[in-house]
Parts: C-alpha cells; structure tokens; sequence
C-alpha cells in the first residue's frame, strides 16, 4: 500500500473531488485552507469521492509504471493558488498549461511554460508556422482533452484518441528534473519527471511533442 502523508494532523481524507465545483474560493480565502492539504507517494488511497478523470489519470500512470506523487486540496484556479501547493512540491515547478488553435480552429496546440513566464503568441505562432494562435474554446477543451478551463493539463492528452492536439513545450521547462500539473481536475496536483512525461506518458498517447523557445518580449 502507497503511503499518505497528511499536512493537517487528524485530516483522514481529501474532500469531496467532484467532477464540477460549485465554489470558487478567492486567493484569501484558498490560502487560509492551505494547510488542508494531503500528499500521497503515488495515487490516493481511496477512490471515494474523487471523479472519473481523476482516478483515470492514475490508472493510466500506474499502467506505465510512472512514479508521481499526488497532493490533494482545495480547487486551485490562480497562479497564486499554485504557488501555494508548490511549496510541498518545492522541487517540481507548476508549469502554466495553454489551450491554443489556429485561426480556422482547425491545429491545437497544448502549450507547457513556467507558471511565471509571459509571451506573445505570435512568437509561438512563429516557430510552428501557423496562423497566429489564440485561446481554444472550453467546447474544444472539452470534446478533445476532456477537460475543463482551470483543469488544462498534458495529462488530457490520453483522453485525444485522435491525436489532434500537439504537446508543445517551452525549452525553459527543460531545466527541470521535476514538474508539477493536475491530473485533469484542479483539486489536485500530480509531481512526476519531465523525462516520464515526455518519454513514456506522450508516447503512450500516441501524441508527438516539439519544444520551441519562446520569447517574452518583442525584438
């Protein structure tokens, strides 16, 4: 059996990790209940109350014999929420997971950068040779990873059987041994290897991926 190890003392489970959440906490009010945290060595003890695409996402890992470690907490909507479960993974940056496609809506790309870096889309745009890029719509989000905005993670790739969505990432992420992303709902946060990530998990999807080098700033 995987061992938990609990962040608040007499804590026995995560709560109710429903497909949908009904409340969203301000930043405030998430940091206050950061402390109701619970971090497991592989997939969480029990499946009560935890939604398909998450135990899925476990299933999936555990299939490839791919090590993570998964913390459970309140659903994290904010770069700032994260920064608060980054600090139990201090060693696995929060990488921030873009949804885009082209104009025509017909190429979607799903971008992988630092959770603190910004650039413009026509950089990216640039490097892949397509029509400038913007936001894909939660229809799209939906139909082809499977997942909801707040919840975008290369985790949703095993959900595109038709391989539709390239997995793009930034040449930045590669510095890390670690990272840190939700298994397809935002009311947890999976610490696994980029090297797992890229070399077992996006295979095993039938994915490809590209890393490119984003710039920040126009030059």
């Amino acid at each position: 059996m995987r061992n938990a190890h609990c962040l608040m003392s007499g804590w026995s489970d995560c709560w109710n990790n429903s497909e949908f959440v009904r409340h969203r906490l301000t930043n405030s009010e998430w940091i206050k209940n950061k402390e109701v945290m619970e971090k497991y060595i592989g997939r969480p003890t029990s499946n009560e109350g935890r939604g398909e695409k998450e135990i899925n996402t476990y299933d999936f890992l555990d299939k490839l014999g791919i090590a993570y470690e998964a913390i459970c907490h309140e659903a994290a909507y904010t770069m700032e929420q994260c920064q608060e479960v980054q600090k139990v993974i201090p060693d696995a940056p929060i990488c921030k997971n873009l949804f885009l496609c082209n104009r025509q809506q017909t190429q979607f790309y799903l971008l992988m950068l630092p959770g603190d870096k910004h650039f413009k889309t026509k950089f990216l745009s640039s490097e892949l040779g397509c029509a400038r890029l913007s936001f894909a719509d939660e229809q799209h989000m939906v139909d082809l990873l499977g997942i909801h905005p707040g919840a975008v993670s290369p985790m949703g790739l095993m959900n595109d059987k038709e391989n539709k969505v390239l997995l793009v990432v930034d040449k930045d992420l590669l510095v890390s041994e670690y990272f840190g992303c939700h298994p397809c709902i935002n009311t947890a946060t999976l610490k696994l290897k980029l090297q797992d990530l890229l070399e077992k998990f996006v295979p095993a999807t039938g994915h490809e991926y590209r890393v490119v080098t984003l710039k920040t700033e126009d030059k």
